[in-house]
């Protein structure tokens, strides 16, 4: 890719041939694209266009003057379709970077950066990305050095505040960073319930501050246009944030940077954190990740130096850690020591990894094993009804298309059931029940691990986990570190040891290196010997991983290890040839070079970058 024009064209009107990245979502035409852009357009760098191409037209940006002009004639620019800069170059050099890291169509990248464009909601008021910002709207916010403590510029930094104190740790970054001078970002993986950090900041900020969570395509599109022309100061959004347009960016936060809302399920199958930390490196911005258990690849950058560390001292830490106790689990999910603490507590949660009554096993018509009729998914019983778990439909029998099943109970509408029968106060339904309720005093909450969010302090007598082996059990390369936040999130609802609550985890394995991590409340050391079980096995933690696809009877995986693959796994089938690689950071630029040629030779017909595995 051609390098970007200098920083001092942002803002700036253009004429004259520049470069166009069309908006066609094909890697082999992942180039820029020259045109002559006539004189007293307005447009610059991050201009929406419509260009000729091949026979047709199509949308464009412009990302900069020509580099290279071509001989013979240049067909023109034919419109230019709003006055709005959808990137400067700073943003260009993050969305650049995410299209080479990911190996996704610069175009791809570009339309994922911002809303849906709603043309009437432009206007006069607008000012380009890179104007000047509006004066501040507070005395309280004062000038100040370019940076601020206890966060460096550049640098990525795991924060581990004390259980209930994330909010406040946020709110004093971001207004140290205000009274600095700087803009500030807050991303949070949920937006139907507002988290209460992302409520604390946008409370404190007041009218410096957008909320850039949910909302319907215009009013996002409204307050997209509000960060673009300088009209705030403090952002907090949900995952699309990270690309925010915000200058003189001081401070990116992103909380519980573990959770699965962080990461896009579309292509580029980006994370944020390491959008967050790309950022960061090329706008001179803090980076922190903040988690009571980091992901393992913040874990690893830890062990390596890459990733800093913010947490409290550790004889603040152990006296804030909760009291947890493990009884390993009998019928149902239950056990004697859970139905002690649930009969004398006043306020709980209660988390399970399963929902409903139960799981058929077999048609009690006929005998047969219980099966979708349609799909031959899972049966479970929900709300009085066998219904298929994979996709929906009411269950019938596979052989006789009976509709009575016998049922292996278990799950957290039979755990509802049962906790009533004993509990003293009353027990309701929690996430992802759509009547669920929020944990708080003077009832006992059960749910799956949904139902944790980033409520804000709590001080429950009880909080179980209810079969913590079975979340361990999931297929899914995340599943070990995700399961460890979400305990970790959980159990400090219990608040710490000196306090009335505790934390029951129900297992089978109570020294398996995870349930010690939680008890000892410190996932370091369990997280980092999961980064090195994985770095044995070829996918050392951060180094960018793909899952690329070819014809069939064709050596791909021999060409991507002459591209540069350190790891790569090769199946061969009728349909295709699939691989799954891994390399080094370093090599991603020659790597990327060499399967863009593949992919015009035809050897690769789909890439698709962080695979879930």
């Amino acid at each position: 890719m051609r390098a970007v024009a200098s920083s001092s064209v942002s803002g700036v009107e253009l004429e004259g041939p520049v470069d166009v990245c069309v908006a066609v979502p094909k890697l082999s035409l992942d180039r820029p694209f020259t045109y002559l852009l006539a004189p007293g357009t307005g447009a610059g760098v991050g201009s929406l266009v419509s260009v000729p191409f091949h026979g047709r037209t199509v949308r464009g940006w412009i990302i900069g003057p020509a580099g290279d002009v071509p001989s013979g004639k240049l067909l023109p620019i034919r419109k230019v379709r709003s006055p709005v800069r959808f990137f400067d170059d700073a943003m260009l050099r993050l969305l650049r970077w995410v299209s080479e890291r990911y190996i996704a169509p610069l175009s791809v990248v570009i339309e994922r950066s911002h809303p849906p464009r709603v043309a009437d909601e432009e206007g006069a008021g607008w000012r380009p990305v890179g104007s000047a910002p509006p004066p501040v709207s507070t005395e309280s916010h004062r000038p100040g050095p370019p940076s601020f403590e206890p966060y460096a510029e550049g640098k990525v930094a795991w924060a581990r505040p004390l259980p209930g104190e994330e909010a406040s740790w946020c709110v004093d970054a971001v207004t140290a960073c205000v009274e600095a001078g700087r803009r500030a970002i807050v991303l949070v993986p949920e937006a139907e319930r507002l988290p209460f950090t992302a409520r604390a900041v946008l409370e404190t900020c007041g009218q410096d501050a957008v909320s850039f969570a949910g909302g319907d395509p215009r009013a996002r599109y409204r307050t997209w246009l509000r960060m673009a022309s300088g009209g705030a100061r403090v952002v907090v959004a949900t995952r699309p944030g990270v690309f925010a347009p915000l200058v003189d960016l001081g401070l990116i936060w992103v909380s519980r940077e573990v959770h699965p809302g962080h990461r896009e399920e579309r292509s580029p199958s980006y994370h944020v954190r390491e959008i967050a930390a790309a950022r960061a490196r090329i706008e001179g911005a803090a980076c922190v990740l903040a988690s009571y258990s980091p992901s393992v690849e913040t874990a690893w950058g830890v062990r390596t130096g890459a990733v800093g560390v913010r947490r409290a001292p550790r004889p603040a830490e152990r006296a804030a850690a909760p009291l947890i106790e493990t009884a390993k689990p009998e019928t149902e999910d239950r056990s004697h020591r859970l139905g002690g603490l649930v009969r004398s507590a006043s306020s709980g949660a209660l988390i399970s990894t399963r929902t409903g009554y139960g799981v058929a096993r077999v048609c009690r018509a006929c005998g047969t094993p219980a099966a979708c009729s349609l799909c031959r998914g899972v049966v479970v019983l929900e709300r009085g009804a066998a219904v298929c778990r994979a996709c929906g439909a009411p269950a019938r029998c596979v052989r006789c298309g009976g509709v009575v099943f016998g049922v292996q109970r278990g799950g957290t509408e039979r755990i509802v059931q049962w906790a009533r029968g004993i509990a003293h106060v009353p027990v309701e339904p929690g996430a992802p029940d759509p009547r669920g309720v929020t944990p708080g005093p003077g009832h006992v909450v059960v749910g799956t691990a949904a139902m944790v969010e980033d409520v804000g302090p709590l001080r429950l007598d009880l909080v179980g986990l209810l079969d913590p082996d079975r979340a361990l059990a999931r297929a899914d390369l995340h599943a070990a570190e995700q399961a460890l936040a979400v305990w970790m999130e959980a159990s400090a609802w219990a608040g710490p040891k000196t306090g009335v609550g505790r934390v029951l985890a129900q297992t089978r394995e109570p020294a398996s290196a995870l349930i010690q991590a939680l008890v000892r409340w410190e996932p370091l050391a369990a997280l980092t010997a999961i980064g090195e079980e994985r770095a044995r096995a070829g996918f050392r933690p951060g180094d960018p991983t793909f899952r690329i696809e070819g014809p069939p009877a064709v050596s791909l995986g021999e060409h991507l290890r002459g591209c540069g693959a350190a790891t790569v796994l090769e199946t061969a089938a009728p349909t295709g040839t699939v691989c799954l690689v891994a390399l080094p950071p370093e090599g991603l630029e020659a790597f990327r070079g060499g399967v863009l040629d593949l992919v015009a030779s035809g050897v690769v017909t789909r890439v698709e970058a962080e695979p879930s595995v």
